[in-house]
């Protein structure tokens, strides 16, 4: 078994949120996605901060390029390893 692990960067709480419950929906993943408070350099008002959402992917079943585009619709990305 891998223990590979995406991480998708979310501009805001909510963001993340919303995206890690449509997780499930659109990729069938069994494991809740874990978020994370990325505080940018320098900066502690969570409103400067970043959200990641960090999902593993043991069987490699997830295309990097559809959790790219997914992250897309809540304007973030999937950060490469």
């Amino acid at each position: 078994m891998s223990d590979v692990r995406h991480v998708l960067v979310l501009p805001d709480r909510d963001a993340a949120q919303e995206a890690a419950e449509a997780l499930a929906e659109r990729f069938g993943i069994d494991e809740e996605p874990r978020l994370v408070r990325d505080a940018l350099a320098g900066e502690d008002d969570a409103e400067d901060a970043q959200w990641l959402v960090v999902l593993r992917d043991e069987h490699e079943r997830l295309d990097p390029g559809a959790l790219d585009a997914f992250a897309g619709e809540w304007d973030g990305w999937r950060e490469e390893p």
